[in-house]
């Protein structure tokens, strides 16, 4: 972690993410849950296999005793989406005290979609080369136009121009803001989960990805339990568990009789290998 500490990692075509400061590792986890468990733990169970056992069954608390303080630098409607995730303490730039610096994202031709006819939140095929094109050029001439009337709106006559808190309500979604941004362990791994998913937003989901490289560095241990038992395991439900003990047992199993929704049962013949 001291190697990248304070190194701005790109993501997105302007904006970074950057560690600013952090507290603990592998082994805070483990002394937190060796409080709980008393004398003698030590000699019971490697840290390694320790820290897996708290995964497995989700004993959180230990992972809450790492934090992480990062500087961030992503476009407001990506913003809008990470502020959902409320465990975490955030600062961000002021526009009513400063001006925005003149940086919008603008997708590259490969992640601009059709919307997608399956899920009403997400992406389809992607554009045709031409198509993709004049959305960029739409979305950069846009993007400068609302920019330089922000500024002369700033400017007014030259002796008293509009209040920036009034005048950055004309910018569009996709200018760059930065925050910094402090979070547990606990409560980000399952930001990465969420948002580091394959289903998530394209441009979210750079961002996650990041944080998961960081905490495999700073907290190998922790991040192998995760992407073990969360990433690359999977949870079922009462019925799910239910027909998967008489698949198991030889039984043919229908989906009428299998308490599940016609999606349910679909998802849970993919979960396991049938779809």
């Amino acid at each position: 972690m001291e190697e990248i500490l304070y190194q701005a990692i790109p993501v997105l075509d302007h904006g970074f993410v950057r560690v600013v400061d952090y507290l603990g590792n592998d082994a805070a986890i483990v002394q937190a849950a060796r409080v709980s468990y008393g004398a003698g733990t030590k000699q019971a169970r490697g840290d390694e296999g320790l820290i897996r056992y708290l995964m497995r069954h989700r004993h959180t608390t230990p992972f809450e005793m790492c934090e992480i303080k990062l500087h961030i630098k992503l476009p407001i409607f990506v913003a809008r989406q990470w502020i959902r995730h409320r465990t975490a303490n955030v600062n961000e730039y002021s526009a009513r005290y400063s001006i925005l610096d003149r940086e919008f994202y603008i997708p590259s031709p490969e992640n601009l979609a059709v919307q997608s006819t399956a899920n009403a939140q997400g992406r389809g095929e992607v554009l045709p080369q031409a198509e993709a094109e004049q959305v960029i050029d739409t979305l950069r001439t846009d993007s400068e136009a609302a920019y330089e009337h922000y500024l002369q709106m700033l400017a007014g006559d030259g002796r008293s121009g509009l209040a920036r808190e009034l005048a950055r309500m004309n910018l569009p979604a996709n200018i760059y803001t930065q925050w910094y941004w402090k979070i547990d362990l606990h409560n980000l791994l399952h930001f990465i989960a969420l948002r580091g998913d394959t289903h998530a937003q394209f441009e979210i989901r750079a961002y996650a990805l990041v944080l998961a490289d960081i905490v495999s560095t700073w907290l190998p241990m922790a991040w192998r339990a995760f992407a073990d038992y969360e990433l690359g395991g999977a949870h079922l439900s009462a019925a799910q568990l239910k027909c998967l003990r008489r698949i198991l047992n030889g039984e043919k199993v229908s989906q009428d009789e299998s308490g599940m929704s016609a999606r349910e049962w679909r998802e849970f013949n993919t979960l396991i290998g049938r779809g």
